[in-house]
């Protein structure tokens, strides 16, 4: 196993051990993703004023 990590293959060690380490960074990288937009989204909506009724 050691011998796989330290082998240049071109594969990032971060996804060398794997399909359960290729979905931990694909859930990663979606919450991340998801989560900035949506830290973007609130931000947005609080810098604009709302409608007077």
């Amino acid at each position: 196993m050691l011998r796989n990590l330290l082998e240049d293959n071109g594969i990032p060690v971060h996804l060398k051990g794997g399909v359960a380490d290729a979905l931990l960074y694909r859930a990663t990288m979606f919450l991340t993703v998801g989560g900035t937009a949506y830290a973007i989204y609130q931000l947005a909506m609080a810098s604009l004023p709302k409608k007077q009724d």
